[in-house]
């Protein structure tokens, strides 16, 4: 029994030699590979806004020079143009507004730079300037600051400098109250303007030379003529203006204004006004506008 034991031992002993060694010669087993860390989600940027873009075109019927009669009418076309921010209300606009573009913009101020361009006056092309010197076109280049005390009254100023015909200074204080009835919209308030020497006395001084030259033209025109004068700057003019403007959804506006400027001072001095002309301006508009979104350029 002893012995057939020990051949069972010794026969399974030797048949498991093989097994043992064969799992000796294998390679040994690496750990396996944590998990790759989560990845972070991405940080959210927001989307930009897009532009809401309105533009149009304003026809005014104004005076043909300054300190013309009201016969002396003339037509002008204007174009209008501004970029808000989708989101944001529309922009107000005076009737005596330059153009402007504002560089700070907040709830209840604006602040940019201002543009206003202002037609030439040629002596040759009506009688009641026979005899005087003609007013290139002039560029009035400055800034403009609009406070919004309330939420319905806006009070605007602008500086600007003449290049061009006059080389002057011209500063506007507006005050517009703007009441909303639905699609309709109604504003007006009071207006007035100081010039300097340089802006006011090439259309309101009168040269020796050019007294002379409306005595020579006196036949010509049928009109008296004019002594020698010179204009100085201040208070320019006070008046008023109105406009109503209507909304067709969000696309379309119409709007059309009347504006009464009295002219004061030096300039209601000026022989060319009290002899030629009146010191009352009127001017009219009327314009359209349409909007549409784009996405920005920047």
């Amino acid at each position: 029994m002893v012995s057939l034991r020990c051949r069972v031992a010794l026969a399974l002993g030797i048949g498991f030699v093989p097994a043992i060694a064969a799992a000796a010669d294998l390679p040994a087993q690496s750990p396996p590979s944590p998990p790759p860390p989560p990845t972070a989600p991405a940080a959210y940027v927001p989307a930009v806004p897009d532009w809401i873009v309105t533009a149009g075109v304003e026809v005014r019927v104004v005076p043909e020079w300054p300190g013309a009669s009201d016969s002396k009418l003339g037509l002008t076309a204007l174009p209008l143009f501004s970029i808000r921010k989708e989101g944001t209300p529309p922009f107000f606009f005076g009737p005596r507004d330059s153009f402007a573009v504002p560089i700070l913009n907040f709830e209840v101020f604006q602040f940019g730079p201002a543009l206003l361009l202002i037609g030439d006056r040629q002596a040759q092309n009506y009688k009641e300037l026979y005899g005087l010197g003609s007013v290139n076109y002039t560029a009035q280049v400055g800034a403009f600051a609009n406070l919004w005390p309330l939420p319905w009254l806006r009070l605007r100023g602008e500086v600007r400098q003449g290049i061009g015909g006059e080389t002057g200074i011209t500063g506007d204080i507006f005050l517009d109250a703007v009441a909303r009835f639905g699609q309709w919209q109604l504003s007006g308030g009071p207006r007035l303007t100081l010039q300097s020497t340089a802006a006011v006395s090439p259309y309101f001084s009168i040269t020796p030379a050019q007294a002379a030259g409306t005595v020579l033209t006196a036949p010509t025109s049928g009109l008296p003529p004019l002594p020698a004068y010179n204009a100085s700057g201040g208070l320019y003019s006070y008046g008023a203006g109105t406009q109503v403007l209507y909304r067709f959804g969000s696309d379309w506006e119409i709007h059309g204004f009347v504006e009464y400027q009295r002219l004061t001072g030096s300039a209601a001095d000026s022989p060319i006004v009290t002899v030629r002309g009146t010191p009352n301006q009127f001017t009219y508009g009327l314009g359209a506008t349409y909007s549409f979104t784009m996405h920005p350029l920047w």
